[in-house]
């Protein structure tokens, strides 16, 4: 059925106000969909770690006193989508070592934590496939993290 064009535009509206307060509360730093950057926020807060600016290359926090760097990944996953896929986005110059975990965070329907996870930099070619059109390896969040004793899984930390 054909939605009116005002209530799409209302509606878009109404996105444009949760993007611009998100934006204003430091939740967000861009205005692209606020999936990778509510991680992001989210994951700083609950294992204080301070957010890198947003054009830094390579990690996107790190702990203060450690120095340890974090690349941050996350999926929303929706019941109502018709791909359940879990891949995540790619994972680039990996062999520079640019970050020492990876911290993966899977989203529930309403933005709930389903699952966590951290993952040191040496594991990540062991689940995760180079693809040279991307330049990079893309890692698919799958059961074998559950059982690998590399791989932590962190989720009490979010809920």
């Amino acid at each position: 059925m054909k939605q009116p064009e005002q209530n799409i535009l209302k509606l878009m509206n109404h996105y444009a106000r949760i993007l611009n307060k998100l934006h204003a509360l430091g939740v967000t730093r861009t205005y692209n969909s606020p999936v990778g950057d509510y991680a992001e926020w989210l994951v700083s807060q609950k294992m204080n770690l301070t957010l890198q600016p947003n054009s830094s290359a390579g990690f996107d926090a790190q702990d203060e006193a450690t120095l340890l760097r974090y690349q941050i990944k996350s999926r929303w996953e929706r019941q109502t989508s018709s791909t359940r896929s879990r891949k995540l986005n790619v994972i680039r110059n990996y062999k520079n070592k640019q970050f020492d975990f990876l911290i993966v965070i899977i989203f529930g329907d309403v933005f709930n934590v389903k699952e966590a996870y951290c993952i040191a930099h040496k594991i990540l070619p062991k689940y995760g496939q180079y693809n040279k059109h991307q330049n990079g390896y893309v890692l698919t969040v799958n059961r074998n993290w559950l059982t690998d004793p590399n791989i932590k899984n962190i989720t009490h930390l979010f809920n």
